[in-house]
């Protein structure tokens, strides 16, 4: 039958592919006829938020995506920077939530999988990769196996593929209990002597399916992703897709080749959506159409129908649009890999998309229909903040316990500022995350500069690629990593006629969110997070260039929801503004809610993650967060500890006094600049020896950090005023403020102290010495009052065990228990 014959679909058939009935009467009216079922599961994850951002694109367009050294930025596969001397890198972010809170360990697994087809498609050697993890208390059983999962899966593809995880960030909160979040981002390298695009072109050109096979695995992955979970989510696991990373890492030689060769004319990998997707976005940014057989794609399961083959999320696989008559050259390369690899179908002058099976038109819909010309929905914004955030916003400090030099009285009798301090680096949120990380093998590809837990940013040396008449020389595939293992070193790219330029050049590369900040004010919040992702990265020295971003948002359908997702992309473009930080690209996950038993949906934190990138002139100046030596001096850039900060929205409140109320810092942009620039030009000038930015748990927990990073003690003198004597909890644990801690030797503590008093004026403060590992940390009012005197022995068993202690592993467990 073809596809003009079929009849209507009932309401119930529509919303379980995810369309509303306006949606239907739209598709309907612009084929001029009902679809049939392949049809209609071609719009129904099209037209998926996932696939399409109809509640989100128009908040998009505000966001700065121009710049000096932007070479690529939103709508391709990822973003590009230019990093100078021919170096080009190549970056992005994307979320896998859904699939993961079903089955974690496929759905992180096949997240990191996904992102990287995203570089390596723009011509790109992938280098690194970052995550950032939302989940439940870690109490919380349930939490416990998503979170093991999540983290065995994320190291399982990458350790497996050859491609260093070398940072990220871990939240617990209960707000994540049913919905967590797995954002992972990746960088690569430019390797082709042109940036690959997605935009097919040239009338008659072959179109060809390489890579793995097709199978029923994640059908409906992207409509899955654009709704709530609920208890029957379970029942989804076919929406999560399974991977196979050695596969992958044959698929990334494959594609390198194939694109050196010149004869690809522009290249998509099969994400979301799949086969659907990627004709259907690859004939609409070409202006063209693309004719495919589906009796030609491989597949793995028989008795296929359309409907599976348009709408599977079977992994590893790609769609190339060759020059014709230089198909065969690109077959023979998948071939030798090990890889699929087939003429599928053909670019047409007519722009649809047009899908054949068995002799017959299976699908025939205009390609702009599916990728550009989707729904749209501009939503009401409510004219005052919702009633949750007015209330939160009365909150003071006045309701608090009153405080002394000796502590704080809570429930549970008096708690001293040294109990205090310990509670806070227990907990899983601050805590070391070194039960993570060591589970990532974080040094394969041997360019790995800073090593997790020890700077504020992950420092990546970009080994120079030589150029040979015009073309970049391929580096050797790097060992394979084990199990948690380190993987070998990848062989070097062939000497070429062009000297390399510069050795020592490398990026930096960091991924931040406080959601507790972006829930109480959407618009602050996001602020704060850009100027937080740009901290980090100036406290190793490098230059923010450029953003991605993930906003994790619950349902824009409510008001409190378009709100919160709005107020953030304000506060996101902004804060880009300011910083001249680009954002080159990204991804959207709405629908972050869990319906409880009683249908009653329960919405995440408003998350919207950045990546940031930055560049390093010298990976030999650089610092990372520890203090370096005994009698090295310690010094706070940003507002001195006088200046009256708020506990509203930090980490002291929520955790001590069980607290989530009043207003996140603001962001001061202007401090944010200086700061970071004379942070920056400290290491550079050599006179910093380590650089921690001030965050959650405020400044007492940041030198805390210091001293575990490098098994040093400190000696800190508060000067403040008498007044904040009534609330020390305000001077230790309160955040914002611009602040960066940093130590300099005691030879350079007079060139220093002039540069940062023609720098930044008022706003530093000389804090204390660095003293040895016997001296722990000691933190004294200026009349020689203790306030803090804690040994590191005591400090490290909080915070080195707390996520171990909470899952009664101890920190050796392999990956292979985890996952048993």
């Amino acid at each position: 039958m073809t596809a003009t014959s079929k009849p209507a679909f009932s309401p119930q058939e529509i919303a379980a592919v995810g369309l509303k009935p306006e949606e239907y009467a739209e598709i309907v009216h612009r084929l001029g006829r009902h679809p049939n079922k392949a049809e209609l599961g071609m719009f129904g994850v099209m037209w998926s938020e996932h696939c399409c951002y109809k509640n989100s694109r128009p908040l998009l367009k505000q966001f700065p995506t121009e710049g000096p050294r932007i070479l690529v930025g939103p709508g391709e596969n990822a973003g590009v920077v230019d990093l100078g001397d021919g170096l080009q890198l190549a970056f992005k972010i994307e979320s896998h939530n859904h699939p993961s809170a079903v089955e974690p360990f496929q759905g992180a697994a096949t997240g990191v999988g996904g992102i990287l087809r995203d570089i390596f498609t723009m011509g790109a050697r992938p280098i690194a990769l970052l995550n950032s993890l939302r989940f439940g208390s870690l109490e919380d059983p349930k939490t416990q196996r998503l979170f093991t999962g999540v983290v065995a899966g994320i190291s399982h593809y990458g350790n497996c593929v050859g491609v260093p995880t070398v940072g990220g960030e871990v939240y617990f909160d209960s707000a994540y209990s049913g919905n967590p979040l797995v954002n992972v981002m990746a960088l690569g390298l430019m390797e082709t002597s042109e940036i690959v695009k997605s935009g097919a072109s040239g009338l008659g050109n072959p179109v060809l399916y390489v890579g793995s096979t097709t199978g029923r695995d994640g059908m409906g992955g992207a409509s899955f992703a654009s709704a709530e979970l609920s208890e029957q989510s379970i029942d989804d696991r076919p929406a999560v897709q399974v991977g196979d990373p050695f596969l992958e890492k044959s698929l990334i030689e494959a594609c390198l080749e194939a694109f050196k060769t010149g004869a690809v004319v522009a290249a998509q990998d099969m994400g979301a959506a799949g086969i659907t997707c990627s004709t259907s976005e690859m004939a609409a940014k070409g202006g063209v159409g693309i004719e495919l057989d589906l009796d030609k794609i491989p597949v793995r399961e028989m008795g296929m129908v359309p409907y599976e083959y348009l709408l599977s999320e079977s992994q590893e696989r790609m769609l190339f649009v060759a020059h014709k008559g230089r198909e065969q050259e690109l077959i023979d390369i998948f071939h030798r890999w090990g890889l699929q690899a087939v003429v599928a179908g053909t670019v047409i002058a007519e722009p649809i998309v047009r899908i054949l099976f068995q002799g017959e038109v299976a699908a025939e819909i205009p390609a702009e229909a599916l990728a550009e010309n989707t729904p749209l929905y501009n939503r009401e914004l409510l004219a005052e903040a919702p009633e949750y955030a007015r209330k939160a916003w009365e909150w003071t400090p006045d309701s608090l316990p009153p405080s002394t030099t000796a502590g704080i009285e809570l429930q549970g009798g008096l708690q001293s500022w040294n109990d205090i301090l310990l509670t806070l680096l227990d907990t899983p949120t601050i805590a070391s995350k070194n039960w993570v990380y060591r589970q990532y093998d974080h040094q394969v590809q041997n360019n790995t500069v800073t090593l997790p837990g020890g700077a504020d940013a992950a420092v990546i040396r970009l080994r120079p690629l030589k150029e040979d008449k015009g073309t970049r020389g391929q580096g050797g595939q790097g060992g394979q990593g084990g199990q948690g293992g380190q993987g070998g070193q990848g062989g070097q790219g062939g000497q070429g006629d062009k000297e390399t330029l510069n050795a020592q050049r490398g990026v930096a590369a960091t991924v931040d969110c406080n959601p507790r900040y972006v829930y109480l004010d959407p618009y602050e919040g996001a602020k704060a997070v850009v100027a937080e992702a740009a901290r980090n990265l100036s406290c190793v020295g490098a230059e923010p260039l450029a953003v991605t971003d993930n906003l994790n948002f619950g349902s824009p359908e409510k008001p409190i929801g378009y709100w919160q997702l709005a107020e953030a992309c304000r506060g996101l473009a902004e804060g880009c503004r300011e910083l001249a930080t680009p954002v080159t690209g990204g991804n959207v996950s709405l629908y972050n809610e869990t319906l409880d038993s009683q249908g009653i949906p329960q919405p995440i934190y408003p998350t919207p993650v950045v990546g940031m990138v930055g560049l390093i002139p010298d990976i030999t100046k650089i610092c990372g967060q520890g203090w370096q030596a005994s009698g090295d001096v310690i010094y706070l850039l940003g507002l001195p500890l006088a200046s009256k900060l708020s506990l509203g929205a930090s980490e002291y409140l929520a955790t001590i006094h069980g607290t989530v109320a009043g207003k996140p810092p603001r962001v001061d942009f202007d401090l944010e600049r200086r700061v970071q620039k004379v942070c920056r030009e400290g290491i550079r000038n050599g006179w910093v020896r380590s650089a921690h930015d001030s965050a959650e748990g405020g400044v007492a927990i940041a030198i805390a950090e210091c001293c575990l990073a490098g098994n040093l003690g400190a000696e800190i003198n508060l000067e403040i005023a008498p007044t904040q004597l009534n609330r020390l909890d305000e001077v230790l644990f309160a955040e914002g403020g611009a602040r960066i801690l940093v130590s300099v030797a005691s030879a350079q503590q007079g060139i220093w102290e002039s540069y940062l008093q023609e720098h930044l004026g008022q706003e530093w403060q000389k804090l204390g010495t660095v003293g040895n590992f016997e001296t722990g940390l000691g933190v004294f009012t200026t009349d020689n009052q203790t306030l803090i005197k804690v040994s590191i022995e005591d400090m490290s068993d909080r915070y080195f065990h707390a996520i171990a202690k909470r899952l009664a592993i101890h920190t050796t467990t392999t990956p292979e228990e985890v996952r048993s």
